[in-house]
């Protein structure tokens, strides 16, 4: 019996930390894959449709770098709108375990938008996007830690 129970307290612990590693709500660090700083602060939030996005909460300033307050390189609905608050990421959807796919992503400074996948790591902690045009190999990944 005291078997069971400790078997049973395993499965539940095991069960309950994989589904806050796939949870990717909440607001993140957007890590600059040059640089190594931090661009911004987003919110992931979950629509109604089961889909996630991320708004831009606030821009973090880096050194030597004026942020952009307008997107002006950007296509329509996009254009010259604040990149504060802004959704830069629409669509994703959860596929299976820590894996995420079929999103887009804006990037407010050329006005570009990719495709993208993400991956949540096994600690729930670290968010890693791959934006792409056409083919995933030829894209380019990014680092977004969790702050809450």
């Amino acid at each position: 019996m005291k078997n069971i129970k400790i078997l049973a307290a395993l499965l539940l612990s095991t069960s309950s930390s994989a589904i806050f590693a796939e949870d990717i709500t909440g607001t993140w660090k957007n890590i600059d894959d040059k640089t190594g700083s931090s661009k911004a602060i987003l919110e992931i939030r979950q629509e109604s449709n089961g889909t996630y996005t991320a708004q831009v909460v606030k821009v973090t300033p880096r050194p030597g770098y004026t942020p952009k307050e307008i997107c002006v390189k950007c296509p329509a609905p996009y254009t010259n709108k604040p990149i504060l608050g802004m959704d830069i990421l629409k669509g994703l959807k959860h596929i299976e375990g820590p894996n995420y796919a079929n999103g887009k992503i804006i990037d407010p400074l050329s006005g570009h938008i990719y495709s993208m996948k993400a991956k949540l790591s096994a600690n729930g902690k670290r968010l890693t996007l791959r934006g792409y045009v056409g083919v995933s190999a030829l894209g380019r990944s990014q680092t977004w830690i969790r702050n809450d």
